[in-house]
């Protein structure tokens, strides 16, 4: 089962401000990017339906600290790691550490996003949370103490 996952990004122009650097709010952006990856890697989607989606993942918890800045062109993997999982619930635990020579090197970030597995009514309106469905709940798993840490 998995309970981590990496994803490697570089930084756009269009997301750094007039300094260069990152946006702060790109963080999350690059949180969901790398869950969203992290979905197609299991074979599953983060919002799967037609024409009403049966589930969604509304966020209920979001936080970032920052350490270093990221700058335009810059190279960071994200790592994913599964810290909690509940009846209802996911929650993630990111690490951004900057590529410098071809590897990932300084932690420069880290993050943590709680989201709630929710379901739609016939008329795409929510429903309320359920419980996490054994399709995605039989492909995922808690990462070791000593990753999270």
């Amino acid at each position: 089962m998995a309970f981590e996952f990496k994803f490697i990004k570089r930084v756009e122009f269009a997301e750094t401000d007039a300094a260069g650097i990152l946006h702060f709010s790109n963080y999350f952006r690059y949180m969901e990017m790398t869950e969203h990856a992290f979905f197609r890697s299991l074979g599953l989607s983060i919002h799967a339906g037609n024409p009403v989606p049966e589930i969604g993942w509304p966020r209920v918890h979001v936080e970032c600290h920052y350490k270093e800045p990221l700058r335009f062109e810059d190279r960071v993997e994200i790592h994913l790691l599964i810290k909690e999982i509940k009846k209802k619930s996911i929650t993630y635990k990111f690490i951004f550490r900057k590529i410098t020579s071809g590897r990932p090197s300084t932690e420069i970030a880290w993050g943590r996003v709680t989201a709630v597995c929710i379901n739609f009514d016939e008329h795409g309106r929510i429903a309320g949370a359920t419980a996490i469905p054994s399709e995605i709940a039989g492909k995922i798993d808690i990462a070791p103490q000593e990753l999270l840490s």
